[in-house]
């Protein structure tokens, strides 16, 4: 059987453009469609010099008729753009979107968080994603909803971060779920590619850094919440049991999360030793190849992880604060986007969820 044939919808930004770096080298796939809208009729090499392999792709539009006919659609737009197209595409591609439209399982979030038409929740992919515990107190991972499916929904760059950095904690009640407070920063890559202020100028970006969307209003906390409802087995509907305090904070590099997520111990975690909380996070993680739980000391660094699909993460206890820090690096565009969704599509597959994916990252 040939190679799976792929259209990626957005394709000359950043998001479109790191899922067509991963699927060029791809054993099972083989990029036949780009699709983007100003860039109608442009060679794709003009855009992505960086992967010679497709260069000689005319960009074409962003249409159900273009997409319709490959076995992969990938569709790398802003919100609101994926949910009315995806709705025109062939039931039996498998499409995944990178974008928001089909995230969030609740429509009040989605009103109170992004507005505009609500589209039906797709299939989560976060194939580590806890999802409650088993009988045999194992925990169940949302990678045992992702085999078959045709519609998958990649989580949001900062949500993969946080959750991947606390969920632990919150499966065990180890932290009080109305106080956990997020400081993420973010590469400008996270921003998109879009040409405004402050995202600009280097002379304004370089040797400076900038939090946005303060004070709850990051369209990535409804997602997180849910996460974490899923993490001790309830549904999205639940998630107004959690409180989060999130603040993203640009900082001048091109890629790269690191997220400092912290919250009060419960009497629960209070009561463990610093070993036994850390072998909370070892256990949840135990078997999970593209997550490592570093050495005990060593803190994630952003530097370490970049152009792959690992995330590094830490945990540690302030016992004077009595709170519970967790941290986790990431590339925004690999782990948090592109590489996570790859990782879905190879599980949807039947694949080794490592094909065409590394854990390696580019240092310095």
């Amino acid at each position: 059987m040939g190679k799976l044939t792929v259209a990626v919808a957005g394709a000359t930004g950043y998001a479109g453009g790191e899922a067509l770096r991963i699927l060029a080298t791809h054993p099972e796939c083989e990029v036949t469609c780009v699709a983007g809208h100003s860039s109608v009729g442009e060679r794709f090499g003009q855009f992505a010099p960086h992967i010679p392999q497709l260069a000689d792709l005319t960009v074409v539009d962003t249409t159900p008729e273009n997409l319709n006919g490959h076995d992969i659609i990938i569709l790398a737009l802003p919100h609101g753009a994926s949910g009315a197209l995806a709705a025109q595409l062939d039931p039996d591609s498998i499409v995944i979107d990178l974008g928001a439209d089909h995230r969030l399982e609740c429509k009040d979030a989605w009103d109170a968080f992004y507005g505009g038409d609500f589209y039906d929740h797709w299939t989560y992919g976060m194939p580590e994603l806890i999802t409650g515990k088993a009988a045999d107190g194992s925990y169940t991972r949302q990678r045992e909803n992702l085999p078959g499916a045709k519609r998958i929904a990649g989580p949001g760059c900062n949500v993969t971060a946080t959750t991947l950095a606390m969920q632990p904690a919150v499966a065990e009640g180890l932290v009080e779920p109305g106080a956990i407070v997020a400081d993420l920063v973010v590469g400008y890559s996270g921003a998109g590619k879009s040409l405004k202020k402050p995202y600009l100028l280097a002379s304004e970006a370089l040797q400076s850094a900038l939090p946005y969307s303060v004070a709850g209003r990051h369209r990535h906390i409804p997602e997180i919440l849910q996460n974490f409802a899923h993490a001790v087995g309830l549904t999205a509907a639940d998630a107004s049991r959690f409180r989060l305090g999130f603040t993203p904070i640009l900082a001048p590099m091109s890629r790269g999360i690191l997220a400092t997520v912290s919250a009060p111990l419960t009497e629960k975690g209070e009561s463990l030793a610093d070993d036994a909380i850390r072998a909370v996070w070892t256990k949840a993680y135990e078997g999970q190849d593209f997550v490592t739980v570093l050495p005990e000391g060593m803190l994630p660094a952003t530097g370490n992880v970049i152009g792959s699909n690992a995330a590094h993460i830490q945990v540690a206890v302030d016992h004077n604060a009595h709170r519970l820090y967790a941290f986790c690096a990431i590339d925004n565009l690999n782990r948090g986007t592109a590489g996570q969704a790859v990782e879905s599509l190879n599980i949807a597959l039947g694949l080794d969820e490592s094909t065409g994916l590394t854990k390696i990252g580019v240092a310095p």
